[in-house]
């Protein structure tokens, strides 16, 4: 059906139509708002995923809602959300309003839709999202509130300018070198170890075990979401007593300018010796060299060790978002 039934269009609302009866061309415009405001809060070239957005959109592939406003010239296209569900989990993959419409309860009523429509699916047990461009992410309900967990989030910057100030650290029995493919299974392994019991691992699921790790690893590899993956600033080490990965850096382009640090972990048993220190600076150095002026990464607002590390490195708050989590009861 085109339209949901049971949520009328009613005044500084709209109505919520399934994306797939929605024209490509008609998300246009909103996609390049998306677009513009991601470039200008986050540094961000979001037009990658819009690009993906748009073919999934035309193929008439993408689950997901819009939400549609009248105007005196007709009706446009104010909001939308798409979702995704694999293995018992569902996933919001983006959410965003026009900012003249950007209201909680619009955010909502597409996050109702989507959450709706993710319980309805056979065997999901557990929905995540990560919403950069929600509006008041802290304190704002929600719905299905019974099921519900927040956690806050930042999302840093540093600049790139001066980076080799940052003196490389000795790390006696240690060997680092680029990473490569053919490493994600010992990748895999290594986040899974590094996780355990860690605060990011209720947030996504996929760091409980080498199996979700890998499939982690592969969408920031192989997909847009977080940028383009760039080999050349991401760095492995190993021991070299037994040649196990102990600390990885994995770098992405999210734009002509700027990188973006997907993954940093460190063996619980090496940590405290400044190898996280040490894999960061490489990926920064190789990032400056390679043009960007500047650096990103994401981080829970609780883990104050990281984020001290990060605060000497250069890094400051640019945003505050939260990960969100409904699980069935």
């Amino acid at each position: 059906m085109a339209a949901l039934s049971d949520r009328p269009a009613r005044p500084g609302f709209g109505e919520l139509t399934d994306l797939r009866e929605i024209p490509a061309d008609r998300l246009d415009p909103l996609l390049e708002e998306e677009i513009a405001t991601w470039r200008r809060d986050l540094d961000w070239d979001f037009r990658p995923s819009a690009d993906l957005v748009r073919r999934f959109v035309e193929l008439e592939s993408l689950n997901g809602f819009a939400l549609v406003q009248g105007t005196p010239g007709g009706s446009r296209v104010a909001g939308y959300s798409y979702y995704v569900c694999e293995e018992g989990k569902g996933l919001i993959g983006d959410l965003y309003v026009r900012t003249a419409q950007r209201t909680v309860e619009n955010e909502n009523a597409l996050i109702e839709a989507v959450l709706d429509a993710m319980w309805r699916a056979p065997g999901v047990r557990r929905v995540e999202s990560q919403l950069m461009m929600l509006s008041a992410p802290f304190g704002r309900p929600v719905p299905f509130p019974e099921r519900f967990h927040s956690y806050p989030r930042c999302f840093l910057e540093a600049p790139l300018a001066g980076v080799e100030r940052f003196a490389p650290r000795e790390l006696p029995g240690i060997s680092i070198s680029l990473w490569q493919e053919n490493r994600q299974d010992d990748t895999a392994r290594l986040i899974a170890n590094s996780y355990q019991g860690h605060i990011d691992s209720r947030i996504n699921d996929q760091y409980r075990s080498p199996g979700g790790a890998r499939r982690f690893l592969t969408n920031i590899v192989q997909y847009p979401g977080c940028g383009t993956f760039y080999a050349p600033a991401s760095y492995a080490a190993a021991s070299l007593q037994d040649h196990s990965q102990c600390g990885v850096s994995l770098a992405s382009l999210v734009a002509g300018d700027a990188g973006h640090i997907t993954q940093v972990c460190v063996a619980p048993s090496r940590r405290g010796t400044g190898l996280g220190y040490e894999l960061m600076r490489r990926s920064m150095v190789a990032l400056a060299a390679h043009g960007c002026r500047l650096v990103s990464l994401t981080v829970t607002a609780s883990n104050q060790e990281a984020i001290q590390l990060y605060e000497q490195m250069g890094f400051v708050n640019r945003r505050d978002f939260a990960a969100y989590v409904w699980e069935a009861r």
